[in-house]
């Protein structure tokens, strides 16, 4: 199974999911390490990356995830913001990827993103990521505001469940 821990950024999708890849005994993979150098170099400037930016990028995980499945499944920290970007993702074998969506209110992850520092993610563009949000239906949710250990006690249960 590759799980894809998602959500806008500042909610904690690399935290979470290196957790909760090390209680699942799988391998950690976050999504930016798979970003072009352009796109780097775009959301650093502030600007928001198009969806003609992040196609080749999501299809590329996508492939990226068979690979990932063959050798026994892994945990992706991914955005994934749209419906279309989950289904990019999730193209190449739907019924191994399950989403766990990182859910919390926007006072909470600008607060988390003003106090990060050396992260290419301009907490300017957290408005765009609240626009541009999708919320899934078809997702474990997880509420954010709790501690990081309860959020993944919490998304285990799910899993298991």
């Amino acid at each position: 199974m590759i799980y894809i821990v998602m959500g806008v950024s500042g909610c904690g999708k690399s935290l979470i999911a290196e957790k909760l890849a090390a209680e699942l005994a799988l391998p950690f993979f976050d999504a930016d390490d798979f970003h072009s150098p352009e796109s780097v170099a775009k959301m650093s400037q502030g600007i928001a990356l198009t969806d003609a930016d992040r196609e080749p990028w999501l299809q590329g995980l996508a492939k990226q995830s068979l690979l990932w499945q063959q050798e026994g499944g892994a945990v992706l920290a991914c955005s994934a913001l749209k419906q279309k970007y989950r289904d990019w993702l999730a193209s190449s074998q739907p019924d191994e990827v399950q989403f766990v969506y990182l859910k919390g209110s926007f006072e909470l992850i600008e607060s988390r993103l003003s106090a990060r520092k050396n992260h290419f993610m301009a907490a300017s563009l957290l408005t765009s990521q609240f626009n541009t949000l999708e919320e899934p239906q078809d997702a474990i949710i997880a509420d954010i505001s709790e501690s990081p250990e309860q959020i993944v006690a919490k998304i285990l249960q799910e899993i298991r469940a």
